[in-house]
Parts: structure tokens; sequence; C-alpha cells
């Protein structure tokens, strides 16, 4: 719902150059809380994590209102992104505790299609409530959602055996276990699809913006409805044909869909691109989710999740920070993020061909 709108609100503050901080700061607390939270959903269950991701969610979106200068927006940016470092987290190993592991994949999918479901309807919104009626209702509305997330999760049953309370341990970085580097293939395979995502949550706004699009959401919804569509398959297809050989199709999806987009001078071209770029995000997350797991050494399946999101996150990160910085309010030069992001892709299909008789998963055959 925010992303769509925050580069316009931080121009509002003085803040223009700052662009790539917006995704930047969010996923650099994301990737530090991820040390947090992998271990405690291991230890103390995966509904605390799952709560305080929630939590902070919450808490940040009533927070904007009190923004007041470009410095507090961007310290009220980084403690979001906790939010995405514990949710995602107890969520996926949530998932992967009450599903069969021949159906992992599929899983993992349609948990992607449910989260992507709000991502598809988050943008419009956002971007409809801004147009018509500012940004302060935009941050209310993103508070509500969230208070409406903490409701539905009161729902859930812990799924880890007689989980421990949260201690202070769990917090200090300097004792216990931070990784657990059996999902290191699929933190690798990761980097690339999670660059782009850096680059295309930080330049897009301006550069659909400049294409003629009114509600900027709009954009967004058009790649989250094409990937929305594919997850419905693609997990299972993992399940069934193996991990490898659909992350291949989705890496060179994802060169083609940024490519397409980097050349668009019109809304029905990056529109295309778009579809294309949406397709290979519904590939390529739901089979890398069920591929982690797959590796993940008994007892420690929220640290490998934890691990492999830390990618994500330095992906997004990378993408988000060299895209601002390339930039720098000059949309001429926004084509080129995206054919870095398209070159990245690339080099992951070659390290997928290349490194396949090393990326061996104990569960899926190839």
């Amino acid at each position: 719902m925010l992303l769509p709108e925050l580069p316009g609100y931080l121009k509002t503050l003085g803040g223009e150059e700052y662009i790539g901080w917006i995704v930047g700061l969010f996923t650099l607390n994301a990737f530090f809380s991820r040390f947090v939270s992998g271990r405690m959903a291991d230890d103390a269950g995966r509904m605390k994590v799952i709560y305080i991701g929630t939590a902070v969610t919450v808490v940040a979106s009533f927070a904007y209102l009190g923004v007041w200068s470009v410095w507090a927006f961007l310290a009220l940016r980084f403690f979001h992104g906790l939010s995405t470092g514990f949710r995602p987290t107890g969520t996926t190993a949530y998932l992967s505790d009450v599903i069969h592991i021949s159906r992992r994949g599929e899983a993992m999918g349609l948990l992607g299609v449910a989260g992507n479901a709000g991502m598809a309807l988050g943008p419009a919104i956002g971007s409809v409530v801004r147009v018509h009626y500012g940004y302060d209702a935009m941050f209310i509305a993103s508070g509500l959602l969230g208070v409406v997330a903490l409701i539905l999760t009161t729902r859930l049953k812990e799924s880890l055996p007689n989980p421990k309370p949260i201690q202070l341990r769990h917090f200090n970085l300097f004792k216990g276990q931070l990784f657990d580097f059996s999902s290191w293939p699929a933190a690798v395979v990761l980097l690339p699809p999670a660059f782009a995502f850096g680059v295309f949550l930080t330049v897009s706004p301006d550069f659909v913006g400049d294409l003629g699009y009114t509600y900027r959401g709009a954009f967004n919804t058009t790649i989250v409805i094409s990937s929305i569509a594919t997850r419905f398959f693609a997990g299972k297809a993992s399940d069934k044909h193996g991990r490898i050989p659909l992350l291949i199709i989705g890496a060179v999806l994802l060169a083609i869909g940024m490519g397409v987009i980097s050349i668009a001078k019109d809304p029905l071209v990056a529109s295309i691109g778009g579809v294309i770029y949406g397709v290979s995000i519904g590939i390529n997350m739901p089979t890398i989710f069920a591929w982690t797991v797959d590796f993940a050494k008994p007892g420690k399946t929220a640290m490998a999740l934890g691990t492999m999101l830390m990618s994500l996150e330095v992906g997004i990160g990378a993408g988000a920070f060299i895209s601002g910085a390339m930039y720098q309010g000059d949309v001429s030069i926004i084509p080129l993020t995206y054919q870095l992001s398209a070159l990245l892709s690339v080099l992951g299909v070659v390290v997928l061909i290349f490194m396949k008789p090393r990326f061996h998963k104990p569960f899926v055959s190839e």
C-alpha cells in the first residue's frame, strides 16, 4: 500500500536524493532482525515471531503520521523493516510444519498467492487513497489493515512442539548459532531476483509516472496479478519436476521481463514486461522457499529460512541503493537499472546450469 507513494512523500519532506534509502533501510533492518527471528522461531515458537512482525507493521504505519523531517522518516523506515524480518520467517516455518513434504512447493505457492493478493490490492488502494484523500489517510488505512492482520493471526495455533518463552539469549548475537548454511544454494540463486525487486521497488514509481500512469500502484498490481496466477501451478510443478528446472525458467523470464520494461516508451509495453516479470516471480519465489526447506536440518527450519531471507534482504537492499544512486532524479537513467537487473539474471541462469551437480537436494529429485 505504501511503497508506490513513499517516494513522493519523501519529496514533500525535501529528501528526493534519499529515494534509494526508502527500500534500502527497510531491508537493512529486515536483514539484521533475521539473526534473531530464525532461532527464536525454532526455539520459542512460530507464533511469537509472527506476532512481533505484525505488531511492528501496525506501530510503523500509524507512526508515519508523526514524521516531521527526512531523518525521522528514514529512521521509521529502518524500524519498519523489523516487520519483514519477523513475520515471513515465522509464517513460512509454520507452513512447513503443517504441510506434507510431497506438497511443499505447492503449499509455498499458495502462501505466495495469499501474500500477493494483498500486494496486488495494496498498491492500487494506496494510490487511490493518496490521490483522493492524502498521505495521512493512506497511513491510517495501512495501520488499520495491520490491526486486522493481528486479529486474524489469533486464529492460528502454535505449530512448534513445546515452545519455550522468549529469552534474552535469543537477542544475543554473540552467543549461539546465527546461520544455517545448508540453505546456501537457495540463498545464492535468490540474489538476482532480489536485486531486481529492489530496483523495481525503488525506481518504478517515478518510471511509470513518467510513462503516463495516473495511479502508479496499478503497475505493481499488474505484476502481482501475473505472479499470483503463476503460483497456482509453479510450486506444484517444482514438486513434480524438481526445483532447478523451474528456477532456470524463472531466471530466463526475469531477464526478459526486465529487458522489456527497460525499453518501454508507453504503458502498454511496460505492462507486457511487467506481466513477464510477474510470471518470473511466481515461479522463483515458491520454488526457492520450498528448496530452502528441502535443505534444512531437523529442528532448524526457521533458521534455514531466515538465512535464505537474509540473501533476499541483501539483494533488495543492493538493488535499492544502487538504483537510487544511479537514478538521482534523472528518469532517463532508469532503463539502465532494469538492464543491470536483466544482466544479473542471465548470470543466475549460468550459475544454475553449471552448478547443478553441486546443488543436490535431499528430498526433490531432478
